[in-house]
């Protein structure tokens, strides 16, 4: 049984205590409260696109969602259905709507604080994927 939410590993300060940026954070936080059974180096996968890429383009937040959300809802590849896509699209208009950007530099003005990092920005992202991921799991279950 899972010891904490996937919300709850994010909020218990993973990204400080690992030293994971914002894409690792999601994905490993994932990994342990759903149980993907990702390895070490596929979670080394999300290492690129914390910090937007490193160039402070799209937030690894939405880029380590849409990792979860793959190694969740896709069988093998993004093109044997359209859900990966519209889980995608609702993750990122979501989380526009609530941060009132998609881009790591304004996020970084807005929300980064010197002692938590990103933590709030990545708190949001992972309430607005949780709730998508219990959905989906609920749906699938019944």
């Amino acid at each position: 049984m899972k010891d904490k939410s996937f919300y709850g590993y994010v909020a218990s300060g993973l990204n400080k205590a690992e030293d994971l940026n914002c894409a690792e954070t999601m994905l490993h936080a994932a990994n342990r409260a759903y149980g993907l059974g990702l390895s070490p180096e596929s979670l080394k996968l999300a290492a690129g696109f914390g910090g937007g890429m490193g160039f402070e383009g799209l937030c690894g937040v939405l880029t380590g969602g849409s990792m979860v959300l793959s190694a969740m809802f896709v069988q093998q590849r993004g093109h044997e259905s359209e859900l990966i896509k519209q889980l995608n699209r609702e993750f990122v208009d979501a989380f526009r709507a609530r941060m009132n950007s998609v881009d790591c530099a304004p996020l970084k003005d807005l929300w980064r604080k010197d002692d938590v990092g990103c933590l709030p920005v990545i708190l949001e992202g992972a309430e607005l994927l949780q709730r998508i991921i219990d959905r989906e799991l609920a749906a699938k279950s019944r």
